[in-house]
């Protein structure tokens, strides 16, 4: 049985996003997903995320827990009952929680896999590095609130802000090979702030077997601090079992 909703507190949210060469990005993609693509690009990045005050809904205690989390994510889009649909798709999870770890895919949708991070952080300076204990994965972003990077494919910070709260709707990989597990984020107050990044390192989009040279740059961080927001369950996204990548 799944959670139905789930409230808490961003304690703080960094979006580290690269633009990437749109036909590499689609011979990633696991059906039924292909890139959205934003001035002929498509768009990944890194969602590093702490979490406070986590619990159901309807809980009368105002307990919760605490935990350091980043997804691997990339925006797109896909068929469903003739309409095009837009969110995005999660190839990767991790977390700090024990019982993130044991629940992702049982309890709440999306498998979780267990990691350890290094948060050093004051008022306007951020510097979070993420090493998964199985050694698949690891990143660490770096940097300061400041100006909106003007090489970004993104004309301005409200453009991006807009860009990334359409993507509420993420879909990640399932203990079954034959599904994806749908979870929707809905912020009460959606507000965001550019992250001048000084250092940014990610094993999944420095893979040159997946992104070779020349195909993926980094393009812009956000910054999402104080946020009241809760997480629903959405039903899950059915594929064949020939197409689902792992």
């Amino acid at each position: 049985m799944r959670l139905p909703a789930i409230s808490g507190l961003i304690d703080r949210r960094i979006l580290a996003n690269y633009r990437v060469d749109a036909g590499c990005m689609a011979s990633v993609l696991p059906a039924p997903f292909r890139p959205q693509l934003y001035h002929g690009y498509a768009i990944g990045g890194i969602c590093l995320i702490r979490l406070k005050h986590v619990r159901p809904k309807f809980s009368p205690f105002q307990w919760g827990i605490r935990s350091e989390n980043a997804a691997h994510r990339i925006a797109v889009e896909w068929d469903s009952e003739g309409q095009t649909q837009h969110g995005v798709y999660i190839p990767r999870r991790d977390t700090n929680s024990v019982l993130n770890s044991l629940a992702g895919g049982r309890i709440f949708p999306g498998v979780h896999h267990h990691a350890h991070f290094e948060a050093v952080e004051s008022e306007n300076d951020f510097s979070v590095t993420m090493t998964s204990r199985d050694g698949g994965e690891s990143v660490h972003v770096a940097g300061s609130v400041g100006t909106w990077n003007a090489s970004s494919v993104f004309e301005s910070l409200d453009s991006a802000s807009k860009f990334f709260e359409l993507g509420s709707l993420g879909y990640s990989d399932a203990h079954a090979s034959s599904k994806f597990d749908g979870l929707e984020l809905c912020c009460k107050n959606w507000n965001v702030e550019a992250l001048e990044v000084s250092e940014v390192r990610s094993s999944y989009f420095e893979n040159s077997k997946m992104f070779p040279p020349g195909t993926v740059e980094f393009d812009c961080a956000l910054l999402m601090r104080g946020i009241e927001h809760e997480w629903h369950g959405r039903p899950n996204l059915c594929c064949p079992e020939t197409t689902k990548a792992r």
